[in-house]
């Protein structure tokens, strides 16, 4: 489908505008949480098809527990319906599952399920689909810091390498666009560390609309665009 520059290897989306996108439909935010989690199967689908590698979805921050108790039941119940249909339905296609975030932190009903699905997806061999729950990026250092700790190690790490094996995202490349829904321009603790040199996109549409051409226009504006890594490139003439 794309010709010349490749593709993203890694594509971070943070999934925003489920509760906006409700209200205009006259709906419960909780109701607008399960078209976005419909969503998710779309757009995981379409991203496999396009042959990208790694793709991380920012599913519930940890500010997010600060919501109403109910909706939260809600979203949690989401969560776990979610973990145990993707074990069944999604094995042909060969998606495993990675999660980053304070897992263990979580409803125990719910952890487990992630666990779950984790586990039974480990030997998979195709796209690495990345759940960023109850995630948020001080927090993920924090327990970076404290697992490094517990290494015992006397030393503090001396370059990135040493301190990144600690971090949820260990093995996982950077990710090289970051697109977030709704319009909203900010990252909201998604992946600080990870995403210093990542492009990134900002387009209107809230995350139940976002659809298979939005993620293709996404790519698309990666595409075009010129990746320095801190570096000097004279520009190319036209």
């Amino acid at each position: 489908m794309f010709s010349g520059k490749p593709v993203p290897r890694h594509i971070g989306i943070i999934l925003d505008g489920n509760g906006r996108w409700a209200q205009q439909w006259g709906k419960s935010r909780l109701y607008g949480h399960r078209q976005g989690a419909k969503n998710v199967q779309r757009i995981v689908r379409h991203a496999q098809s396009l042959g990208i590698p790694f793709l991380t979805l920012y599913t519930f921050s940890i500010e997010n527990n600060a919501r109403p108790k109910a909706e939260i039941s809600g979203l949690m119940s989401l969560f776990e319906r979610y973990a145990k249909h993707f074990a069944h339905t999604e094995h042909d296609q060969g998606i495993r599952i990675r999660l980053i975030g304070n897992i263990d932190a979580m409803k125990k009903s719910t952890a487990h399920a992630l666990r779950q699905l984790e586990i039974k997806t480990q030997d998979r061999k195709g796209m690495v689909l990345i759940l960023a729950v109850n995630y948020g990026g001080r927090d993920e250092i924090l327990r970076a810091l404290h697992r490094f700790q517990e290494s015992g190690k006397a030393i503090s790490p001396a370059c990135w390498e040493d301190f990144e094996i600690y971090l949820d995202t260990h093995g996982i490349p950077d990710p090289d666009l970051i697109i977030r829904t709704s319009g909203e321009m900010r990252l909201s603790h998604f992946l600080p560390l990870q995403s210093v040199y990542s492009e990134l996109y900002f387009p209107p549409v809230l995350w139940p609309d976002f659809s298979e051409k939005d993620l293709e226009e996404a790519i698309e504006v990666y595409r075009k665009r010129q990746r320095r890594f801190g570096e000097y490139k004279k520009e190319l003439s036209r």
